[in-house]
């Protein structure tokens, strides 16, 4: 890489040859002004004040080009800011947006104003693309993260307060920053992800929706009643007020979770009811019978109303008649 950069810089360095061919010229010069200095001093000096003056005068229009530069990349960086706060933008995307901007901007216009002075600003174009291409390609790393993180914020897969799944780790997301996320993980550990490779990996959000629904499965022993397992699961289900029934009000419900109409009009946001808590015999296994159980809360209940539940099925089930199965074998002994 410290070769590859010495190569560019090279490239846009002139060369001793080069070097001395100006010096030999600039000697050439001088040595021709001292005689037109001696020759005709009144024309000399005369040329040397409309020089000045010339120059004065591009002076003056590159501070003059500059100033009314800078004005309009402040007038476009407030702009920039309104638009940003009217559509609500993610402050760190509004943030790097304005910067690169203004930036940007600002080197383009001290590159005009140099040339307007009559600098020749090929060398100057030249060094400074072999320099940005050698730092781009030392920081090709921090340029992916860069870019993943504009994705994360324009794309908005998660914010922050969202507990995720990404890069084989798990916990609520605490910061989001243009080359790194930050989650925290249920043991109070913090760990940084980088963007480029979660922006490029699968995100497996568990509090992207308002509702989620919750599985259990049941597995009792042979013989006992389907029909009436079933409905002493249902009446546990049932009993837990943090489960959502099928008569639930949708609208009433929205309005609690303070979800707005514009996320409810985006695509399969909205649900137009909820289904019944359900029941059903999910497999016949080798030495019991599972039932699959699946009911609706809203995100926030999810874990409490999960765990209340299992205990529930476990305590209440079996001194109704449903017990649980194991692993055993029966051995009949025959007397000889």
């Amino acid at each position: 890489m410290n070769n590859l950069l010495l190569i560019l810089l090279q490239a846009a360095a002139p060369t001793a040859e080069e070097i001395q061919q100006k010096r030999d010229s600039i000697r050439a010069g001088a040595r021709m002004m001292l005689e037109q200095a001696k020759d005709n001093p009144h024309d000399f000096w005369q040329a040397v004040a409309d020089q000045m003056l010339h120059f004065g005068l591009k002076v003056l229009a590159a501070l003059l080009l500059y100033i009314v530069g800078i004005w309009l990349i402040g007038l476009l960086k407030k702009g920039m800011k309104r638009m940003f706060e009217r559509r609500q933008t993610e402050q760190t995307l509004a943030s790097f947006i304005s910067s690169f901007v203004s930036i940007s901007l600002t080197v383009l216009l001290v590159v005009i104003a140099v040339s307007t002075l009559g600098v020749n600003t090929t060398s100057l174009a030249a060094l400074l693309a072999a320099g940005g291409m050698a730092i781009g390609m030392a920081l090709s790393g921090t340029v992916q993260n860069f870019a993943g993180g504009l994705m994360l914020l324009a794309f908005k897969p998660f914010k922050a307060g969202d507990f995720i799944e990404a890069q084989g780790q798990s916990g609520t997301v605490i910061e989001v920053n243009i080359t790194v996320t930050k989650i925290l993980t249920p043991d109070n550990r913090v760990v940084i992800l980088p963007n480029g490779a979660l922006s490029n990996g699968t995100i497996n959000n568990f509090s992207g929706r308002p509702l989620r629904r919750i599985e259990w499965l049941v597995s009792v022993s042979y013989g006992v009643d389907a029909a009436a397992c079933k409905q002493a699961i249902l009446d546990i289900v049932n009993s837990n007020d943090c489960v959502l029934q099928a008569d639930t009000d949708m609208n009433a419900l929205y309005k609690e979770l303070n979800i707005s109409k514009y996320q409810l009009s985006t695509v399969n946001y909205r649900m137009d009811a909820i289904p019944a808590p359900f029941v059903a015999v999910k497999s016949l296994n080798e030495n019991d019978i599972t039932f699959v159980v699946r009911a609706w809360v809203r995100s926030s209940d999810y874990w409490p109303v999960f765990f209340n539940l299992q205990e529930r099925f476990y305590t209440e089930l079996p001194p109704q008649g449903f017990t649980f199965a194991y692993p055993h074998v029966d051995v009949t002994m025959l007397k000889s």
